[in-house]
């Protein structure tokens, strides 16, 4: 028998540490090459590392919260061989297998923790391979859910809806139902991408002097033009009205590209960016996530439907691309069906405004006198009152709102 010490990789981002986010595996496992043992986190995604060899787990390098400095024994293996065990110098760059990526903000991770002595030996026993989010994983456990008997989504991997799923099935077991008295208080540790949207948005409220602007906007003629699309659509997907928001922010920039910009605060510099690299807050298992659409301005409403789904789909599934995940210039928000009257939603810095849409609802008005029930969304926005005046931000919002209520404008080129 063999001792085989596996040393965190630099996985070429210019990192000095990660953080540990999720065991896939426990000391005493008996692992087989390959598979995955640990998600670890650094300053731009979230990486699965995998086992180097076959054999048993009997050390690990911390706790989920961690963090382990590139080139540190991430974990030891017993292996079945007795000959001389080539292990990487630290420091040194180490095979990196194909990732599963989710881009994070900025962070900086403190020092690595020194390695945990050996616990002593465990019995061995091959485990189910089970992939889930660490939010997942957590629900499960304080539901007291064995991951191996919930059905995995198509493909493979299990979801928060596939935990509703499984408790909704087993009812009569128990799962799910209501407590007769107080549970017991639970202290949880802010790790992982909970910590990074922490320090990104007490970062943003600290460094960005916020304001606020809410406008009302009747969309019963936008709604009236989205049902009239839907209908045609043929194949394509189904439009949603955020495509028309888009389409009705690009059509505005142009006149006011200060709200298309990237303060750099330090050097004392603002950016107005030619193109608009629209973030659409998205909201995962393990917290929002803001994947890019690129160059927004050169793409029509079917595309923009496409595109906002896919990147979507990938930041819930975890297969978005560190590039796909940065570099926006203006971000958009939405609760969508949650709707709520008005929202001040926090600037992704280092821009320098958001937009957040609430949620469309009948409502009366009067028109030429007359009360009438109109479709009337609320549209909220923040902006950095280093760099925006408050009456650029009404302007811009009042620019939006002419586009929005005549919507034969978004296509008038």
């Amino acid at each position: 028998m063999a001792l085989y010490s596996f040393k965190l990789p630099d996985i070429g981002e210019g990192i000095a540490a990660a953080e540990i986010v999720g065991w896939h595996v426990k000391v005493g496992d008996r692992i087989e090459e390959d598979d995955p043992i640990a998600d670890m986190m650094t300053d731009k995604a979230t990486v699965e590392m995998t086992a180097p060899v076959s054999g048993v787990l009997v050390r690990a390098a911390g706790d989920v919260g961690d963090q382990v400095a590139i080139g540190a024994v991430l974990a030891v293996f017993e292996i079945d061989s007795a000959d001389e065990v080539d292990v990487p110098e630290a420091g040194a760059a180490a095979p990196v297998p194909e990732y599963a990526l989710q881009s994070q903000k900025e962070a900086t991770p403190p020092p690595a923790p020194s390695l945990p002595a050996p616990p002593p030996p465990a019995d061995t026993v091959q485990r189910k391979r089970i992939w889930a989010s660490p939010a997942v994983r957590d629900r499960a456990r304080a539901l007291a859910i064995d991951l191996a008997d919930v059905k995995p989504d198509t493909d493979g991997r299990i979801r928060h809806r596939d935990l509703d799923t499984f408790l909704a099935y087993n009812a009569a077991s128990g799962y799910g139902t209501a407590a007769t008295s107080a549970s017991a208080d639970e202290t949880i540790r802010v790790i992982g991408l909970r910590r990074r949207i922490a320090e990104n948005m007490a970062a943003s409220k600290r460094h960005i002097p916020h304001f606020s602007y809410v406008e009302e906007i009747d969309v019963t003629k936008l709604e009236a033009l989205r049902a009239d699309l839907n209908a045609e659509r043929g194949q394509r997907p189904k439009l949603s009205v955020l495509p028309l928001l888009v389409v009705a922010i690009c059509r505005a920039i142009p006149q006011f590209p200060m709200m298309n910009a990237l303060y750099d605060d330090e050097a004392g510099i603002v950016t107005r960016k030619g193109a608009v690299h629209l973030g659409i807050a998205t909201q995962t298992d393990a917290g929002l996530m803001v994947p890019v659409v690129r160059n927004a301005q050169a793409l029509n409403i079917w595309q923009l439907t496409q595109e906002i789904a896919r990147l979507a789909e990938a930041a819930r599934s975890g297969k978005a691309k560190p590039e796909e995940l940065s570099g926006s210039t203006l971000t958009l928000t939405s609760l969508g069906a949650l709707g709520g009257i008005a929202t001040t939603p926090v600037i992704n810095r280092p821009e320098v405004a958001i937009l957040g849409p609430n949620k469309i609802v009948e409502r009366p008005v009067v028109r030429d006198g007359r009360v009438a029930i109109a479709q009337i969304m609320n549209l909220s926005i923040s902006c950095d009152h280093r760099v925006v005046d408050g009456w650029d931000a009404a302007r811009f919002v009042q620019e939006l709102k002419r586009f929005l209520e005549t919507p034969a404008l978004l296509f008038a080129f």
